[in-house]
């Protein structure tokens, strides 16, 4: 199976600062190289995980490292502001969600898979499922105009490869550099990599795609699901 990216709008919609570039980074990479706009969606602070020296204003500094691999990416950054643990699909939040994919305007949207082990993540893939659909309908009103049809909305795997059974895979093998450059922009979480709740994240993320990589015969990958509703699916 081949995809063709180009003429396509690309969105990540993810939890926290560092999620798109763990799962996902390397299929946007190759997009942007195919003629796709692509953009990452980050809907919390990133203000809990502090560091083992805690910074005073960690959102404000995660804020910046965002901005950092989103420049280097060549993707558009979008912002939800919400505290970590406080994600959760009420109305607010869903308006919030159709108000930022009418503001990009995706074709395809990539987000967090439902069975996903982390609690925001698991917010995050029920507040992309819900606003994928509204994002579409006229009858909720935002800033921005609905979408002309609902996005294809695929499920991200979910990190270290917990409870998720890939349906494709795409082959970003010639990204894997930018992967690694684009985790570095975000130094603030690297720095917890020695802690004894957390995970070195440049580790965690090397077995990813390798482990992707060899069971879709290739030298990095990263998985996926469709979600395989009405008027999220489409023809590749």
């Amino acid at each position: 199976m081949r995809l063709d990216f180009s003429g396509e709008r690309i969105l990540a919609v993810v939890a926290h600062p560092d999620d798109a570039e763990l799962l996902c980074a390397g299929t946007l990479a190759r997009a942007r190289q195919a003629g796709a706009a692509i953009g990452v969606c980050v809907l919390c602070r990133g203000d809990k995980g502090q560091p083992p020296t805690p910074l005073p204003d960690l959102a404000a500094t995660r804020r910046e490292e965002m901005a950092a691999s989103a420049r280097l990416l060549g993707a558009e950054l979008l912002l939800g502001e919400i505290s970590d643990g406080e994600l959760a699909d009420v109305p607010p939040q869903r308006s919030l969600v159709v108000e930022l994919l009418r503001r990009f305007r995706p074709t395809l949207v990539l987000a967090h898979n439902p069975d996903d082990y982390h609690p925001d993540h698991r917010a995050a893939a029920h507040l992309a499922e819900a606003a994928t659909w509204f994002a579409a309908s006229r009858g909720h009103v935002t800033a921005h105009a609905p979408l002309a049809e609902q996005p294809a909305l695929w499920w991200l795997d979910s990190v270290n490869l917990g409870r998720f059974e890939p349906g494709f895979y795409v082959d970003i093998s010639p990204f894997v550099a930018l992967k690694h450059q684009l985790l570095r922009c975000h130094a603030s979480q690297l720095q917890r990599g020695g802690a004894s709740d957390f995970s070195p994240l440049d580790d965690v993320m090397r077995l990813q795609y390798s482990a992707r990589g060899a069971q879709a015969q290739v030298a990095a990958a990263e998985a996926f699901q469709m979600h395989r509703a009405w008027k999220r699916t489409r023809a590749w």
